[in-house]
């Protein structure tokens, strides 16, 4: 009989930030679970996404493509139909790729009706090629549903789903966000994805699968159900990094002082939150952290629920599993939460492989710290599975680091984008005064200096060993103008390479098509 072709389950957490990690010595998280698949794996330390926020971001894993191929630049940005992806290429082995949870993919609205549904949200659509046992937009209507067979009141949707609990009696020593759901954690949205990801893979022992699956933690609002909530006290919480003021901050860049501008206003951040949370006082600020620590720990609870489970029936030893993010967080640093800004914090994500084969047994455990990207996704997953990246995929396969066989030729930078345009109310235009189209910046970050090129903006230069916390621009110093050229000139080169090549390396001649691999 023919081998079983093996699994493949990926898995995205939302806004997981990289240091986020246990077994990379955070002092308040607590990942038990990614730590034993990373000490069974490799863990990739140094892995960064391509854009935000979310809708973006999920673009760039799923098509493999950077920002300026993909183009789908906003929330509602549409996603042009004439990407391939990772699901559509999936099926090319024969695999039936199945999400739970969600995508966050804006459909081309070309060839719609005005009036579909699907046109009414950047959450609507699905990543073509994905079948979707159960799709969790934004409304999580699915979940709201079996809150309310459960008996809680959620009448009007998700907006009662994440109401902080009441009367609930806050000691003294606790912030806000000490506060936890009406529900408690076995009725979360977590344990109901997890549940019914656990429903459908106990039927499908006799057959290979290929899973999405997408955890919406800990995305905010920052709010954590019992137990997680007491998970991390506040005392313990490690401050985040800044300058003494908000105004010190802002001096850095016009970007970063219109993003502390636009989420100063409580609840824009952080739904059914009446803090500010730039101007919170010590006390909430650690207790915010603590709650997203808390969400992770979560997270990490319901992971260990899916690894138990492919081991009791004999699935991990045939199944391919990563473990990501789509983007990270920010939690304060710079007075910046959320993911829309330049810094390390927002880009910087958690990425473990954990490759069941036996020539990935002398890596277990090991760890990567070559630079990789999220549009190293797909190629990773296309080459375990026998296919061939799409032409048109800006990343590389990260097989080859699974065995032990690091490439020569491998990229010693990243770079990631950021397109912050607001085309139906235009703020940050008005506010900064520049078009829409020159909302964006492009990152090159090596391991010395990190640049920032921004459209119609001054630019920036950090210096990634002398000012890790990027505190300190240095683009406009004299001395560093070679430096500021050298990565401008490098920046150049990498769009001008990585620019759209579906078709580039095909020649029409006398004896018909040429194509060089």
């Amino acid at each position: 009989m023919p081998t079983r072709r093996p699994n493949v389950l990926f898995i995205c957490a939302d806004q997981w930030r990289a240091d986020c990690i246990s077994a990379l010595g955070h002092p308040n998280v607590k990942t038990p679970n990614l730590d034993a698949l990373a000490a069974d794996g490799v863990l990739f330390r140094n892995h960064f996404g391509q854009c935000t926020p979310c809708g973006p971001s999920r673009t760039s894993v799923l098509t493999g493509l950077y920002l300026m191929n993909h183009r789908s630049g906003r929330n509602g940005t549409p996603l042009d139909a004439r990407h391939t992806n990772l699901a559509l290429e999936a099926r090319k082995a024969g695999y039936e790729p199945t999400l739970f949870g969600y995508t966050d993919t804006s459909i081309d609205p070309r060839g719609k009706d005005p009036n579909d549904p699907a046109l009414t949200g950047y959450d609507k659509g699905v990543m073509p090629g994905f079948v979707t046992p159960l799709h969790l937009p934004d409304d999580m209507a699915p979940w709201v549903a079996d809150l309310a067979a459960k008996g809680y009141d959620v009448r009007n949707g998700r907006d009662d789903a994440f109401k902080p609990k009441t009367p609930f009696d806050k000691p003294e020593d606790r912030g806000f966000r000490f506060i936890p759901t009406v529900f408690p954690a076995a009725h979360s949205e977590t344990a109901f994805l997890t549940d019914a990801f656990l429903k459908w893979l106990s039927v499908r022992s006799d057959k290979p699968w290929f899973a999405h699956f997408v955890f919406y933690r800990p995305h905010p609002p920052l709010i954590a159900p019992e137990p997680y909530n007491r998970a991390v006290h506040p005392k313990d919480v490690v401050f985040p990094q800044r300058t003494a003021t908000v105004e010190e901050e802002k001096r850095q860049h016009p970007l970063l002082a219109y993003e502390l501008d636009r989420i100063s206003q409580p609840g824009r951040y952080d739904e059914h939150s009446p803090l500010d949370p730039v101007a919170a006082d010590d006390l909430e600020i650690r207790q915010m952290r603590a709650a997203y620590y808390g969400l992770v720990a979560e997270v990490d609870h319901h992971l260990g629920r899916i690894i138990e489970h492919l081991k009791a029936t004999g699935e991990y030893e045939r199944t391919l599993i990563i473990v990501t993010s789509d983007h990270a967080e920010m939690l304060g640093e710079h007075y910046v939460w959320g993911k829309e800004i330049y810094f390390d914090q927002a880009f910087r994500l958690p990425l473990v492989i954990r490759d069941p084969r036996p020539d990935a047994d002398a890596t277990r455990g090991t760890r990567v710290e070559a630079f990789t990207e999220a549009v190293d996704i797909m190629p990773t997953i296309l080459d375990w599975v026998g296919l061939k990246a799409p032409r048109s995929c800006d990343g590389r396969s990260l097989v080859p680091f699974l065995r032990g066989e690091a490439p020569e030729d491998w990229r010693d930078a990243v770079f990631f984008e950021h397109d912050f345009r607001n085309v139906k109310t235009q703020a940050a235009e008005t506010a900064l005064g520049i078009s829409s189209d020159e909302c964006s910046y492009a990152v090159i970050r090596d391991g010395r200096y990190k640049y920032v090129h921004f459209a119609a903006l001054p630019p920036l230069l950090f210096d990634m060993v002398e000012d890790p916390h990027e505190t300190r621009n240095l683009a406009d110093r004299p001395e560093m103008a070679a430096t500021v050229l050298h990565y401008a000139q490098r920046m150049l080169s990498w769009r001008l390479s990585h620019a759209e090549r579906t078709l580039t390396n095909m020649q029409l001649t006398k004896d018909g098509v040429f194509s060089r691999p």
